[in-house]
């Protein structure tokens, strides 16, 4: 694009004398840039480049490197920590920005891909799927998820925890699925397998052990940070994540078991073989099924055991609910074997409870027997304490209650009967009307309310009086409704006074 001559000279100002860039001038001016560019190269004069200005942790960069020479692994945070003692006054994300910039890096490692033998290895890992909702619990959901090495077929059960018991059932679960399991199952540093680790020191999960010797496996624990490892049972996760979980709709817990396991029974086993993709995992599963260690003839016992304190009230707290116990066993610890299904008590070697396990929060899981006994018990307490007291206060009335009994009557309401009498007419009367009404052979309150009453006539004394409150008085804080004001108008009106 030719340009006048005022134009260049305007553009030669512009940009050496008000420094303005290329882009705006062009902007202003009504011309491409390029033709700005032009006109600088054709006139010789160097162009402007950005000044650039040292940044305030430059001066750090050689203590910061020679630190992280010394030791690469320390965090940019403590490094910042450290720097800032010694004057720097940045700020801490673009401390973090330039020191991810000089970090050493590690060199790229190159890693064997592990082939094993049919029958030889599986890999066993715990994944979390968000949680579900149960009532007012909400509880984690946990995927257990196992992986036979060789053949790729995949064993998957969803859990509520990622609990030992839940742990050794979902091994459990998948021998039985095989019909066998294999030699060797490689584990993460789960806390369910490895309890405690010091270099090659590994002290395995005592629990785990014994699972392990029952079924005649070895249980063997990958190296530290060494994913790769077992990257089997990593990518089977990978594959349920984006094949199965997504977007699946599910009512409960056991709707979800039973699609997982149409799941690994079908898509799974009829996907490629990652180690030969002309057949199936169905079929590489078929060759090394007979390769897999017999299951033994007892399966292992699987329940969760605790030890629980029973309070006053007949309940033993297990999972967020309260189960019920017979009364007699309250005041004690008492022993909860739990499995999915049942939850039961025992004090000491004898069931005294069974009940469905419940997985709601704050639940009162109660047998109808238990509290029966207990409003059996508590009803005859109350007539024990109200026998006790008027046999007290009035001896006679201990052979008047035999009498009663001896006839069949209600011994509860003539107690009640003749705790209101001694209230009324007081101990020493109501000692005298009992003796009156057993030498008439009489045994009911009623003989001894009609002995009382002859024996209050003949001395003159007044009725007595019922030292209870009202009815109205004792409900006195009852909660009246008032009435609509226009009523009231309504007798003020005039008319006649007849009507």
């Amino acid at each position: 694009m030719t340009i006048s001559a005022e134009k260049e000279a305007m553009i030669l100002r512009l940009y050496h004398v008000e420094r303005w860039r290329c882009g705006t001038i062009a902007t202003q001016l009504h011309c491409h840039h390029t033709t700005v560019f032009r006109v600088l190269k054709e006139a010789g004069l160097p162009r402007h480049r950005p000044v650039i200005r040292p940044a305030e942790v430059d001066q750090y960069l050689p203590f910061v490197q020679r630190t992280l020479e010394t030791y690469p692994d320390l965090t940019a945070s403590r490094l910042y920590g450290m720097v800032q003692e010694r004057g720097y006054k940045g700020s801490s994300s673009h401390f973090r920005h330039m020191i991810a910039l000089h970090r050493p890096r590690k060199a790229a490692e190159a890693f064997l891909r592990l082939r094993t033998l049919p029958g030889e290895q599986g890999q066993v890992d715990w994944a979390h799927f968000g949680h579900i909702e149960i009532g007012k619990a909400r509880r984690p959901l946990m995927a257990f998820v196992m992986v036979l090495s060789y053949s790729r077929d995949i064993y998957l059960r969803f859990f509520l925890d990622a609990r030992m018991e839940n742990f050794l059932r979902g091994h459990a679960g998948a021998f039985n699925a095989w019909n066998g399991l294999p030699r060797v199952l490689l584990y993460d540093n789960l806390k369910s397998a490895v309890l405690e680790r010091h270099g090659d020191a590994i002290r395995f999960h005592p629990t785990l052990l014994a699972f392990a010797g029952h079924y005649r496996f070895e249980p063997r624990p990958v190296a530290v940070a060494r994913g790769n490892e077992k990257g089997r049972v990593e990518r089977a996760i990978r594959h349920i994540r984006e094949a199965f979980f997504i977007a699946r709709k599910f009512k409960d817990l056991d709707d979800l078991n039973a699609q997982a396991e149409q799941w690994c029974r079908n898509q799974a086993a009829d996907r490629p073989c990652p180690e030969d993709r002309t057949m199936t995992v169905r079929q590489v599963f078929a060759q090394e099924q007979p390769m897999l260690l017999p299951l033994p003839t007892n399966p292992y016992p699987i329940e969760e055991q605790i030890a629980a304190k029973v309070g006053k009230t007949p309940y033993v707290r297990f999972d967020l609910n309260d189960y019920s116990v017979p009364h007699t066993h309250v005041r004690r610890t008492l022993t909860v074997r739990a499995d999915l299904a049942q939850v039961r008590i025992f004090d000491a070697a004898t069931m005294i409870a069974s009940h469905r396990r419940s997985y709601d929060r704050g639940q009162q899981i109660e047998d109808p027997r238990h509290l029966k006994a207990l409003v059996a018990v508590k009803r005859e307490a109350r007539q024990h304490r109200g026998l006790n007291s008027l046999t007290r206060a009035v001896p006679a009335c201990q052979k008047l209650m035999i009498h009663a009994a001896e006839r069949g009557a209600n011994i509860g309401a003539i107690t009640n009967a003749m705790l209101k009498l001694l209230d009324l007419y007081g101990a020493t009367e109501l000692q005298a009307a009992v003796e009156d009404a057993l030498q008439a052979a009489a045994s009911h309150s009623r003989s001894v309310h009609v002995a009382l009453e002859r024996r209050r006539i003949a001395r003159g004394a007044p009725p007595p009086v019922e030292t209870r409150l009202p009815e109205h008085v004792r409900k006195k804080d009852t909660v009246v409704q008032p009435h609509k004001l226009d009523r009231y108008d309504q007798l003020t009106s005039a008319g006649n006074d007849d009507e």
